[in-house]
This record gives structure tokens, sequence and C-alpha cells, in this order.
């Protein structure tokens, strides 16, 4: 059929079962909007900032495991998109971004609202393209959803002109994407899956390294039938959280500069790294040179560049996680000894005797880590919980009970303070079933703070959880730590009234001093069903232990901070 190219817009995202779209308006994408208008096969979601709409269709991606769709305008609009654009990538979450541009005989004039929009994103998404031709539109936008969900999972953007959202041509959507150079190799080497099942059955300590591919992938479940049934223990990185569940027998805890310190000593004394879609980040690996040194590496990575870039694979297995799991699990079991793994499973239940994951009440205000588990006791299963980044992202990654993959949506990689609020909008938007909570910060909770009233309008009931410390506090740590207590700019003494202010966008509001008021104050939140902002005055100095310092060893911890 010939129709507009802001049609074919609307009809490839009907076609692709879109059935939520996070945006903001502007000239240069009018006439999309103009359709969207005429519609009633998919919601919009106005965000009331275009940071705000890209972080909102992470967080739907996040929790569904679906391509997430944001739409903005030329110059600022998009300009805007771009730190949403650098999260998705840095932690490969499956992303369409639209933008309009100015019309095609504009480009290169400094129009007004004009910015080189695909030259900006080529170094924060997976792939980009720029519309010149109406007539190319179904075959870019059938190829975007495609490369965005499969392989390494990323953010493609797609730029149009003004001029071609007007342009008619004929629209086909039924063709195949055919990409001659993008073709991920989804299924492993059998020979090489062969050898890493005989590394497994031959070490004396092997570890599960779980990373967010694990998520991703689907592997969840395979994951937790090969570390019980052949009794492996199991690391998760922050990414892979929920991953194994938090009462799993093999699992450890989380691993890296704010892991365990059963999970960090685990690794730096086993034989044998698994690592399952995970990329051997700085957080994780500590010093290079030091990190599980005397382990042979079973590297699983659907990324061929992932793949011995930082640690050398002994045996590397470029594939699918899950569809190398299907043909590795059945194969270990058959092969693996997991009661000779005895007296490495006895060594890691006396790390963790020797120092547990724990905190001290020892303060008249409340501790953060008790406020987390608190919301994991009264809701656990029950909800999704992002996070802004932070103390309280870590805190969070460490004592909250996640069961289940895809219920912790956080920023990993770009670690991007007013992720947490928009993102927990777009984890709500897609799965109004269970509770979404975000756990913030009185710093990051600013940085998006206009999306309350998206929340209202929208009747998205995210409950902010904010832990108070009058400081932007993981920066105020380090200068704690490593600064001589040199308190430079991180001093946040000066602070609306939250409850006022959320009360102001149409949310009810609570101040928290104490134990029982939380409770009260969360059990509301949740009975009303509404926008929510819970304030809680939490211990200022508290730190997040244990803790391993930039470039630092996992073996050489700090477990505590003792005041000079």
């Amino acid at each position: 059929m010939q129709i507009t190219g802001a049609q074919m817009v609307i009809e490839a995202l009907i076609a692709e079962g879109v059935d939520t779209l996070f945006g903001y308006p502007g000239g240069a994408i009018m006439n999309v909007y103009d359709e969207i208008y005429k519609q009633n096969s998919f919601k919009h979601i106005l965000t009331r900032h275009e940071q705000a709409a890209i972080h909102a269709a992470e967080g739907y991606a996040k929790v569904t495991g679906r391509v997430g769709v944001a739409m903005v305008t030329s110059g600022p609009g998009f300009t805007n998109a771009v730190t949403g654009l650098a999260d998705a990538y840095m932690d490969s979450i499956p992303l369409v971004v639209i933008s309009g541009q100015v019309p095609m005989s504009l480009i290169g004039t400094d129009a007004f609202q004009e910015i080189d929009a695909v030259g900006i994103s080529r170094s924060c998404t997976k792939h980009n393209y720029l519309v010149t031709d109406a007539a190319d539109l179904p075959r870019v936008l059938k190829e975007a959803f495609h490369v965005a969900a499969t392989g390494r999972p990323g953010p493609v953007h797609v730029d149009i002109p003004k001029d071609v959202t007007a342009q008619i041509a004929e629209f086909d959507y039924s063709k195949p994407v055919e990409l001659e150079t993008y073709k991920p190799t989804m299924k492993g080497n059998m020979r090489q899956i062969k050898k890493a099942v005989e590394a497994i059955s031959a070490a004396k300590r092997p570890l599960l390294y779980l990373g967010g591919g694990v998520i991703s992938s689907g592997a969840s479940e395979l994951v937790r039938d090969l570390a019980t049934s052949c009794n492996l223990p199991a690391v998760e990185t922050f990414m892979a959280r929920g991953a194994m569940g938090h009462d799993n027998p093999m699992l450890i805890s989380m691993l890296g500069m704010h892991g365990s310190y059963a999970a960090n000593m685990a690794m730096s004394e086993t034989d044998l790294v698994i690592a399952l879609g995970a990329r051997f980040d700085d957080r994780v690996t500590g010093k290079l040179s030091e990190f599980a040194k005397n382990a042979d590496v079973i590297h699983v990575d659907i990324d061929p560049a992932s793949v011995s870039k930082l640690v050398n694979a002994d045996y590397p297995i470029v594939g699918d996680l899950k569809t190398v799991l299907e043909d590795l699990v059945p194969l270990a079991k058959e092969q693996i000894d997991g009661a000779r793994y005895a007296p490495w499973l006895e060594t890691i239940e006396n790390f963790n005797k020797l120092h547990p994951l724990s905190y001290r009440e020892d303060s008249d205000r409340l501790k953060p880590q008790w406020v987390i588990q608190r919301i994991g006791e009264l809701l656990g299963d029950k909800a999704n919980i992002s996070t802004d980044v932070g103390q309280h992202q870590m805190w969070t990654a460490q004592f909250y009970p996640f069961s289940r993959p895809r219920q912790f949506i956080s920023s990993g990689g770009l670690g991007t303070m007013g992720f947490g609020f928009p993102a927990a909008m777009g984890v709500k938007a897609a799965d109004p079933e269970h509770v979404s909570i975000n756990v913030t910060g009185d710093g990051s909770i600013l940085m998006n703070i206009q999306e309350l009233m998206t929340a209202v309008e929208q009747k998205l009931p995210v409950i902010n959880v904010i832990l108070n410390n009058n400081f932007l506090g993981m920066v105020r740590q380090w200068q704690t730590l490593f600064y001589d207590k040199r308190h430079s700019e991180t001093d946040l003494s000066m602070q609306p009234d939250f409850v006022k202010l959320v009360e102001s966008f149409g949310g009810v509001g609570y101040r928290v001093k104490t134990k029982e008021e939380f409770d009260a104050a969360l059990k509301d939140a949740v009975e009303k069903n509404v926008v929510a902002m819970i304030d809680v005055a939490i211990e200022r100095l508290e730190n997040v232990m244990p803790m391993v310092p930039a470039g630092g060893s996992l073996f050489n911890m700090m477990l505590e901070y003792k005041d000079k």
C-alpha cells in the first residue's frame, strides 16, 4: 500500500507488536505524532523529559525482555536522549529509539534544532540509521527491531528527516531481514562444549561466574539446574542479581567491588572460572593481573568481541547462552560427580562464616541496610525493584532477597543517576501486577523529579523509597576513605520538602524516622496504590562495605571502616 513515511512508522510499530511507546513530541517528529493521534493500537506515554523516555523504555525492556521503544524530536530532543542510549548500550538493553530530523534540504545548514544525531549516537548504539527515502523505512525499521533484539542486545537509533515522514511510498513489511554482515552465532561449538565439561569434571574448585547475559538470554533455569545438579557454587555480578534466587544453596552472593567476602575469596581461590554471559567488568575483576590468577577460564558469550577481551579464555565458546547450556547441561549431568566438590563448598562456607555480609545497628537513625531488608521481608517476590545510582544501589544489590530474573532493574555500566524513577515507571507500565519500587537517594531522585507528573497522569503507582542521608553518599564515602574526609561539594543538607513536593504533583508523601513509621508508610503506599515518596532519614555517614578499592585485588577487601 502507498502511505506516508509517518504512517509507515506507525504500521511498523503495530507489526512489531509494540504496546507502549515512550516519548516527547516536537517539530521535526510532528508528522509521526499526528499519526499517533489517529491510532488505537498502542499506548503513548508522554514523559516530561526525553532522558526519562529512554530510561522508561529501558525499564520496560529489562522487565519484559522485549524491545523498548521511544520517540523524540530533533536537536535538544535527541541530545537529551543520548544518556539513555549510552546507558542501554553499556547494559545491552534492546531499544529502538526514533528521532525526528530537520528536512533533507536543511541538513548541514545549522538549521533550527538541527544536530548530527547519527554522528552523536554512533558510539553509543549497536547500530544507527539516517533514513533519506521513505521507501527505505519498512526495511530500516524491521532491521532496527531485529538488530536490537538479536545477538548481544542493544539500542538502535533511527533518525528520520521531517520531509521523509511526509513522502509517500510503498509499504511492505513482509520481506525478511537480510543482513549479510550481521549473523549472530547462536549454537556453540560442540567440541568446545565437550572440552568445557571435561574441564569442569577435572577441576577441584570450579566456580560459576554469572553475568547479565544469563538474564537477557533467558538462561536462568538452565543455570540453576547446572549449579544444583552438579554441585557447582555460583557468584552473581550486579547485573545478574536474581538469576540464581536468593535462597538457592549454591549461590554464594554478589562479587566485585562491593561483593561479599565469601564471593570475592571464592573467585580468588578457584581453579576454574565458568563465566556465563559476563564481560569481566573492572568493578568485578579489580586488579586484572590478580583476578583468579590460578584458574583456567571457560567463557561463554554471544558477543565474540567480549571473549578473551580482558581475561584470556582457555575454553572460549561463542553462542547464545541458553542454546549453549541446552547442549552443555545434559553432558555435565552425565559426566560430573558433584560430590567431589564437597571440600570446596566447605571452604566457601567457612569464608562466609568468617565474614558474613552484615551491618551494625549502632545509630539513632535507621540503617539503610535494614530498610532494604525490610522491603524484602514485606514484599519479597511481589515487587520489582528499580534503583538509581549510588550507595542505595549497592545496598539494594547486597541485601534485597531477589528471587527471580528481571526483578532487579538498575543502571550498571554507565551508572546513571536519575535512571531509577523513570525506569520504574516503564517497569510498572509493562508489569502492572507487581509493586514497582524505586530505591533512590536524595541526590539521584532530583535528577528526574519532573517524572512525578508523568507517573501521576498515567496512573503508574511507583513507590519511591528515598534513603536520605543529606549527602551524595557514594562520592562522600570515597572522599572519606581516600581524600582525608575532604567532603568537597557532596553535602546536600539543603533539600526540598519531599512530602510536600510529591503532594504538589498529586501523589502521597511520608516522612519516616523509625522502623514502625517505615512499616506503616510502605504498607499504606502499597494499599493505596498511588505514586508515593517515602523519605527515610538514614545514618548520614554509613558506608557500603565490604569494598575493594579501585584497582585493588579482590582478596584485599576493606571489610569495615574505622574512624581514626
